[in-house]
């Protein structure tokens, strides 16, 4: 069988020039977050299969990457359904491997626990622009906070960090599953129906109100709920304080705290926030995972055209783990959209350092090729990035190529100390 230069589909090689502002995309993520009191964790890229299959996925879960048994545990010979000869699979998300790690090691953890993670996913997606079925999530959550104060936090520190990465104009959209739940009921929708429903009016941005009618009424549901329905987002347009409508006309369908949640939310971020952005409430959000609670939320940037990450809160998730729910709350900043959108840009990690590069002639051994070497690591211990390289025979290309990577000095050595450049 041939060998293939090509990654496997679905997946690439990152190059120097993208490896550069990866590095640098992740080192503001840490520091930013790390000033807002985020401590970063680590879990394995593999997860039991159970945990990844219970049901909390949504659609992610038709996408898991599943691992066969090894050695002796796999049996084909007697394998009758999927569980005989799969036990894990690779994880596709940090969510998930999150929550089993805090249900662990929870008695190890402050309260509330503020965690950041970062590192690579996978899903067996079809690929397109800005996805991947290998690609990088940064997420961070608070885990222990029973207030809004977990939301607010959230979303600063995410908005902050794309205002350091120069992102400006880009909306955070902001729902509740709870009003979600309080739409579909007075409009007279089956609870069991809700997640249908839901996922239909996801579809809102690319089809249309027109395009959710239609489909609402092709699966089935009555007329009249249909109509009552799309009547509710029709009548929010004109709306200048669209929740507190909800509240009233909903009335006994949505609990009573929500409106004052989310205006706590919406009106602490607009008060607070560094960055130059909108919170707008935008009752069509969904959000995909069947794991959110209440609120949730989700990164608008115009120059994608489409989500550059979201969250939202969990609050029966680590119960699944240990039977006492805990509440939590994240959100996974789109790296790989972000890091797309800089490189489409042109950006060009700002230097914190000089660049020098030692070019040697081939002549230059033994003691010689020690002090230079010596000389180098001398200079780097003042902060300078020096690169130690043999000398071309097209010295003149060899620097054009150099300074493409940054570098903005030469030093030059030969075997003649006379010519030392």
């Amino acid at each position: 069988m041939a060998l293939s230069k090509k990654p496997v589909t679905g997946m690439k090689d990152i190059l120097p020039e993208e490896m550069k502002i990866r590095n640098y995309v992740q080192n503001v993520i840490k520091e930013t977050y790390k000033a807002f009191g985020f401590t970063q964790i680590e879990t394995p890229c593999v997860e039991h299969i159970s945990n990844l299959t219970n049901k909390q996925g949504g659609e992610n879960e038709k996408l898991i990457f599943k691992i066969l048994k090894r050695g002796e545990k796999l049996n084909l010979e007697t394998a009758q359904t999927e569980v005989d000869v799969v036990d894990n699979g690779l994880r596709y998300d940090l969510t998930v491997p999150l929550v089993r790690y805090y249900s662990k090691n929870a008695n190890e953890l402050p309260n509330p626990f503020k965690a950041l993670q970062m590192g690579n996913v996978w899903r067996a997606d079809r690929p397109q622009r800005g996805r991947y079925r290998q690609f990088m999530q940064c997420d961070i959550d608070i885990l222990g906070d029973t207030g809004n104060l977990a939301e607010i936090e959230l979303i600063l520190a995410t908005t902050t960090t794309l205002g350091k990465l120069g992102f400006k104009n880009f909306q955070i959209r902001i729902n509740d599953r709870r009003i979600l739940k309080a739409m579909a009921a007075y409009s007279g929708f089956p609870e069991e129906a809700f997640d249908t429903v839901f996922i239909i009016l996801d579809k809102m941005d690319k089809i249309g109100a027109e395009g959710v009618r239609e489909e609402l009424l092709a699966s089935g549901f009555a007329a009249e709920s249909v109509e009552k329905y799309m009547q509710l987002f029709a009548d929010l347009e004109n709306q200048k304080a669209p929740i507190a409508y909800l509240a009233e006309t909903l009335g006994g369908f949505m609990e009573d705290d929500v409106r004052q949640w989310l205006d706590e939310i919406i009106d602490s971020v607009r008060a607070t926030k560094s960055s130059d952005f909108e919170i707008v409430f935008d009752p069509t959000l969904v959000r995909g995972m069947s794991y959110y609670t209440g609120t949730i939320f989700e990164i608008a940037i115009p120059e994608f055209g489409g989500s550059c990450g979201g969250g939202g809160r969990y609050d029966r998730m680590v119960g699944k783990f240990t039977g006492h729910d805990v509440p939590a709350c994240g959100f996974s900043i789109g790296f790989e959209r972000i890091v797309l959108l800089l490189l489409e840009q042109g950006f060009q990690v700002p230097e914190e350092y000089e660049k020098v590069a030692y070019l040697i002639e081939k002549g230059v051994k033994g003691q010689a090729l020690c002090d230079v070497i010596a000389q180098a690591q001398q200079e780097r211990q003042t902060g300078t990035q020096v690169l130690v390289t043999r000398m071309n025979k097209n010295k003149k290309f060899q620097k054009e190529q150099l300074a493409l990577q940054g570098y903005e000095n030469f030093r030059e050595f030969y075997k003649n100390p006379l010519k030392q450049g």
